[in-house]
């Protein structure tokens, strides 16, 4: 008796990782999550220049107005909802042992979290459309050419690829969804109220001055708004001074993940 046998055709990482990042994208077309992310990028807005707006104003402001001033801090909130939403989905992954299952089967160990970072990824570029969109409603112009709306566009999704990696490690780490998410929330506010997104550095108390000019949130709206422009005499030229910090911020951060990310994708695999 002759047995036929037929080779199994050997898995394509790239369709593996295609089908993992569908399994977190198509959902959000359906259950709402979408909707979510652009009503959260308009109220952010809403909630910032309404109240702010005239009390912010005035000749001390660097800009020719508050929108112009306000839009970097828009688009980094937008962008830093995906990070807290990659590591709600890490965790989840992770308790489920959604993780330890795809471990069995003939994945490579990389594929679900560059799936899972992808997805955020797709996010990020929702956030900061709807970002953009709010800006323009509110007054908020770009100033530069093509090449500086790119890096500007660029610089933000670099950031938030730097977010969405460091929450993955954070979810994947976690024991509770739900802890990681409020935790991750507190630097936002922390980082995001005391910088120069909102106001400018000479309104802060001359003790605390340093700590707000030097933190990465302040270095990215600085950069961002050097490369969004503004008009006659409010413009700041978009030179390697300005912007390096910002990319230099966003480059450690991955960087200085990558060991902690080595030791909990192989302890939580």
């Amino acid at each position: 008796m002759t047995v036929l046998t037929a080779n199994r055709p050997r898995p394509s990482t790239v369709q593996q990782w295609w089908v993992l990042t569908a399994r977190m994208v198509v959902p959000t077309l359906r259950n709402g999550e979408v909707a979510v992310g652009i009503a959260a990028s308009a109220a952010v807005t809403a909630s910032f220049y309404i109240p702010l707006n005239r009390l912010m104003s005035g000749p001390d402001l660097p800009m020719s107005s508050y929108a112009q001033y306000l839009m970097p801090l828009i688009a980094l909130q937008a962008i830093a909802f995906a990070s807290v939403s990659t590591a709600f989905r890490a965790a989840t992954d992770a308790v489920q042992g959604l993780n330890r299952r795809l471990q069995a089967l003939p994945i490579a160990s990389v594929t679900p979290v560059a799936a899972r970072i992808t997805a955020s990824l797709y996010r990020c570029v929702i956030g900061l459309a709807v970002a953009l969109a709010c800006g323009y409603v509110i007054g908020f112009r770009f100033h530069r050419g093509p090449l500086a709306i790119t890096a500007f566009c660029l610089l933000v999704l670099l950031t938030g690829l730097a977010l969405t990696f460091l929450g993955d490690v954070i979810g994947t780490n976690s024991r509770n969804p739900a802890a990681t998410t409020q935790w991750l929330l507190l630097p936002q506010l922390i980082f995001g109220y005391l910088s120069v997104g909102l106001q400018p550095l000479h309104r802060f108390p001359e003790w605390i001055q340093p700590v707000v000019r030097d933190q990465p949130v302040s270095q990215l709206v600085y950069a961002l708004q050097a490369l969004a422009g503004d008009s006659g005499q409010w413009a700041v030229p978009a030179t390697w001074s300005v912007v390096g910090p910002a990319l230099a911020w966003a480059v450690a951060i991955i960087v200085l993940t990558v060991p902690w990310a080595v030791v909990v994708y192989r302890r939580r695999g």
